[in-house]
C-alpha cells in the first residue's frame, strides 16, 4: 500500500532475483577464508541461509537447481557480476539491471536484521534450556527416576 511512499523516503535499491543474497553470500564465504576453525561457522551458516532465496526462485521456475545455482555462484565469484540473479518468469540467469528487477534496500536491511535477531533469540533460548538441564542436577525437567538408578525398595 505504501510502496511509493517508502521508495520516495528511501530511494536506495538493490538488484532483485536473489542477486543481492548471492553477492552477500559470496562476500561472507570469502570472509570465512580469512579466519580459521569454528570462527568460520557463522560466516558459512549465514552465507548458506542467504542462498535459500535464489534456490527457492530456481525451484519455483522449474529449472535445474544445482546447475543454475552453481552457475550463479560462478558469476558472483568474479565480483563483476554481482547484479546477476534469477529471472522469475523464464527460470534463467539474467542481469537484474537489464530486466529492471529491483528490491528496496530498506526492506532487505529490515529482513536481515529480523533474521539475525531471531537467530540470536533462538540461541539464547537454547542456552537457557541447556543451562537449566545442567544445573537442575536431577537430569532434566521430568523429575522422575533416572535410568539405571536405584529402583523401589523391596521388602
Amino acid at each position: 500500500m505504501k510502496v511509493t511512499r517508502n521508495i520516495l523516503l528511501e530511494p536506495m535499491m538493490v538488484p532483485g532475483g536473489g542477486a543481492c543474497e548471492m553477492a552477500l553470500a559470496n562476500i561472507l564465504n570469502e570472509q570465512a577464508k580469512s579466519v580459521t576453525g569454528v570462527e568460520q561457522w557463522p560466516y558459512k551458516a549465514i552465507a548458506k541461509s542467504l542462498e535459500v532465496i535464489p534456490r527457492t526462485l530456481i525451484q519455483n521456475c522449474g529449472a535445474n537447481t544445482i546447475r543454475t545455482l552453481t552457475t550463479l555462484r560462478a558469476k558472483h565469484a568474479t565480483n563483476q557480476n554481482s547484479s546477476w540473479g534469477i529471472d522469475g518468469e523464464k527460470g534463467v540467469l539474467a542481469d537484474m539491471r537489464d530486466i529492471c528487477v529491483w528490491d528496496p534496500l530498506s526492506v532487505k536491511l529490515q529482513v536481515y536484521k529480523t533474521a539475525i535477531e531471531t537467530s540470536i533469540l533462538l540461541l539464547r533460548i537454547d542456552d537457557i534450556v541447556s543451562g537449566s538441564k545442567k544445573s537442575s542436577g536431577d537430569g532434566g525437567a521430568g523429575g522422575g527416576p533416572q535410568p539405571g538408578g536405584p529402583g523401589p525398595m523391596e521388602d
